[in-house]
């Protein structure tokens, strides 16, 4: 997000479960590097497929960010946590992941008023501390439709 005027934000549609896709699988492939295993990252989608995230942007929560027809990344929510957030290499450290947490916490805050909870990867628990999450506990991904066990950051907000 090197260029503010060319990202635009708007609610994920139907079509969009491709790019979400990718999205999240390229993000894992080129962030999580060095935080677990060749094998951890190859199995990490598990048998996930675009149709899994159609079903996922029907819920109406999950928001898309692109820059030139691009997506570069999303976020998704429930009440009272922050699901999915997602950004491509090229887009991470720019301030949009900030941008999607801010709409994804608020999201999350919608019909609940207890903690925000997040499932974080190792990698990204210091993005999430940044902005206010605390460490619960440690564990593995819950989300998860079959691949490796994925250790994750149980923290809240």
């Amino acid at each position: 997000m090197n260029d503010n005027a060319h990202t635009t934000l708007r609610p994920a549609r139907s079509g969009d479960g491709q790019a979400v896709f990718d999205v999240t699988r390229h993000s894992v492939r080129e962030l999580a590097q060095g935080h677990y295993s060749a094998e951890q990252i190859a199995g990490w989608m598990g048998n996930r497929t675009p149709d899994t995230y159609e079903a996922l942007i029907a819920k109406g929560l999950m928001v898309v960010a692109e820059q030139d027809d691009r997506v570069v990344g999303f976020v998704d929510s429930e009440p009272g946590e922050v699901t999915r957030l997602f950004l491509l290499a090229g887009a991470a450290g720019s301030g949009l992941g900030k941008v999607l947490l801010e709409i994804g916490i608020q999201n999350a805050r919608r019909d609940h008023d207890g903690p925000i909870k997040v499932e974080s990867t190792i990698n990204a628990e210091g993005f999430y501390r940044r902005h206010g999450f605390r460490t619960v506990e440690r564990g593995y991904f819950s989300h998860g439709v079959g691949g490796e066990p994925i250790e994750i950051v149980h923290m809240e907000l």
